[in-house]
């Protein structure tokens, strides 16, 4: 019996050697058949690789001019500065927008990650200076002005760079990989790749100076964190970019890149996790407000919005509501109690009522019936 166990086995193994052969010859003549046309759209895709020296010099040429700290740098890192800020004071998205379109932080960058790859210690060290220089300068320009204007309350524009995550780090990882072919190809305009640059990097760089000015040491963090994101994502897709194209070899350098950026999948993937955490709750306060209490559930109140401050303790649940009836404080305080059992998280309910009036054309018309009113 044992022996015809054994037998079996071995006939298995046999078919199963036999089948894995015959589906590995398969895949490897599929991939034959799949490389030509691969390699036939691949140019078309990414940035053919430089055949002549000169293709390395001038890039490299440029490289260092953009490295440069130069007069026009710091003018541009000034005045960029200052209009985020402004623009973040004064909560306004247009003004924003006015300093991302200055980009200057994009130049040095797309240095820094060529020097890196390349092993060019003047190129790095002159990129490095620029960047961290303009980092700085950019900082404590916010940093003043807060201190000066003593800003004690932001805006959204300030709060939605506070709690960076994983999306976050997707659009640097978009916005480096527009920025290297940029440079690479003519055709693609230089503004486009700044402007996506300057989205990720200078506004959270003011809202940390912003915020720090005020003490805010939490609205810090997550400000220069979403900022050190940004930055190395930018300078890793840079560098994937230069590698495809030729123009540059695959180095320690990248290596390093990537595992900085590694680390920062820790606290953007929680913050991550938390955002979705949030965004599924405020769904279940809304769905549990509307069908399962009396409050809001009555034909004469409507629901319009909701909005959480989950960084307050207990978070607050702002409602704004359209009611033709009253809403009494008990019931705001009996709502909250069910809700906050309802999803095992304490709450406080904050109402913010529209009051309502029907006026139609009958109750016109019971008006001209009344006598007018006595003129003394």
């Amino acid at each position: 019996m044992f022996k015809q166990i054994v037998v079996w086995l071995q006939r298995i193994k046999l078919l199963l050697h036999q089948h894995l052969n015959q589906y590995r010859q398969e895949i490897s003549a599929a991939i034959d058949r799949a490389r030509p046309l691969v390699w036939s759209v691949v140019p078309h895709v990414v940035p053919q690789p430089t055949t002549h020296p000169k293709g390395w010099l001038h890039l490299h040429h440029e490289l260092m001019r953009d490295a440069s700290w130069s007069l026009e740098y710091v003018v541009t890192i000034l005045s960029s500065s200052l209009i985020a800020t402004f623009g973040l004071i004064s909560n306004s998205t247009a003004v924003i927008i006015g300093a991302m379109l200055i980009a200057p932080l994009m130049t040095p960058l797309r240095a820094l990650a060529f020097g890196a790859l390349e092993g060019d210690p003047r190129l790095f060290y002159k990129a490095a200076v620029a960047t961290l220089g303009g980092t700085a300068l950019g900082f404590f320009v916010a940093y003043g002005t807060g201190e000066l204007l003593d800003v004690q309350e932001f805006g959204s524009e300030v709060l939605s760079r506070t709690q960076p995550n994983l999306v976050d780090l997707g659009i640097a990882l978009a916005a480096g990989g527009v920025s290297g072919f940029a440079k690479l190809r003519p055709q693609v305009s230089d503004t486009l790749a700044g402007t996506a640059i300057a989205v990720a990097l200078m506004p959270p760089l003011c809202v940390a100076g912003l915020t720090l000015s005020q003490d805010l040491w939490a609205f810090g963090r997550g400000s220069i964190l979403l900022y050190a994101t940004n930055l190395l994502g930018i300078v890793l897709v840079c560098m994937i970019v230069f590698v495809l194209s030729g123009y540059a070899r695959l180095t320690n350098a990248f290596w390093w890149t990537l595992a900085l950026t590694l680390l920062l999948f820790t606290p953007l993937g929680t913050s991550f996790a938390r955002l979705l955490k949030q965004d599924r709750l405020e769904n279940a306060i809304a769905e549990t407000l509307v069908r399962r209490t009396v409050t809001i559930g009555q034909p004469e109140v409507e629901l319009l919005r909701t909005r959480a401050d989950w960084t307050a303790n207990p978070p607050l649940v702002y409602l704004s509501v359209q009611s033709a009836v009253e809403i009494t404080p008990k019931q705001v305080r009996l709502v909250q109690e069910f809700v906050s059992s309802e999803i095992d998280t304490d709450l406080r309910l904050i109402f913010l009522v529209s009051e309502t009036e029907e006026i139609t054309a009958e109750g016109e018309e019971e008006l001209r019936k009344k006598d007018p009113p006595a003129i003394e």
